[in-house]
């Protein structure tokens, strides 16, 4: 932490290897009421964004904070503003934070439980620099890799057989699905998904298996494919509910790439990575009527 002048008085930077990753703007004497998306009540106060996750916010007078909260904001202190801040950029960098040296060290502690499994995937299956690329792209999912042991265990299954990190993703993803998907939607035993229309995922199946993994869509069809992501995730986050589609696993990494730069927080899941014991409840069927 140090001082810049080049910032307001209010103003912080978090920065990662010297590049900005994100900035705000902070009212030091007032709390930050943060509109969830659904309260429409007015209050006095200076409008902003939220720093984390871009919603509608107001710095309002601490003695306001009880009458924002019974109104339905979130209301945090500044502290909390910056320590949420910093942690959402963490979570979103962390891929980029993971390296050679920290991938041995997680792999030195795993040996010291289960030393014969450590000694079987690296170097003899699979060299360190692609267990490296399965935990990043993991991590820039948001996949937590704590179950190292899982992971480790199906790297060193399938680690024969294939070299390509992200085919190993995909089947390290299915072994650990159902910590995916705990992660995403708790312990509720009902899972709301949305789906694509039958004939758009034959479309999109096509183009990515004649393609070698690179789709090209007409762009008619890609522009209105993500309106309708978008207004289907939009829907899911007024509700008050993780938005997330469930595709094939042939599709489910060249939709992922897809959503990754939309302006919602869309998950993309394999049919293969959902638990047995779940429920699932189709909220949505993208292309359909």
């Amino acid at each position: 932490i140090r001082d810049n002048l080049d910032l307001s008085p209010g103003g912080y930077r978090l920065t990662l290897m010297g590049v900005t990753a994100g900035e705000g703007e902070l009212l030091p004497d007032r709390d930050l009421a943060i509109n969830p998306g659904h309260v429409t009540t007015p209050l006095p106060g200076v409008a902003t964004k939220d720093p984390s996750f871009g919603l509608d916010a107001l710095w309002i007078e601490r003695g306001l904070r009880e009458q924002a909260q019974m109104a339905g904001y979130t209301v945090v202190d500044p502290a909390t503003v910056v320590a949420t801040h910093l942690s959402q950029v963490l979570t979103r960098c962390a891929h980029e934070l993971l390296g050679h040296e920290e991938v041995q060290q997680l792999l030195d502690r795993l040996a010291a439980q289960a030393p014969k499994l450590v000694e079987n995937l690296t170097p003899k299956v699979l060299p360190l620099g692609t267990v490296l690329r399965v935990l990043r792209n993991l991590l820039q999912e948001g996949v937590p890799i704590r179950d190292l042991r899982s992971i480790a265990e199906s790297l060193a299954e399938h680690g024969g057989r294939s070299q390509d990190s992200d085919v190993l993703t995909a089947l390290v993803r299915v072994a650990i699905g159902r910590s995916i998907v705990q992660e995403v939607f708790g312990t509720a035993p009902e899972l709301a998904l949305m789906t694509l229309e039958p004939d758009l995922e034959r479309i999109l199946l096509k183009a990515v298996q004649g393609g070698d993994g690179a789709l090209g869509l007409e762009p008619g069809l890609a522009e209105r494919l993500r309106e309708l992501l978008v207004e289907a995730a939009q829907r899911q986050e007024l509700l008050g509910q993780p938005a997330v589609l469930v595709a094939p696993n042939a599709l489910r990494l060249w939709l992922a790439r897809f959503v990754r730069h939309l302006a919602v927080d869309l998950k993309v899941l394999a049919y293969e990575e959902l638990p047995e014991n779940r429920q699932v409840r189709v909220v949505a069927n993208i292309g359909g009527r």
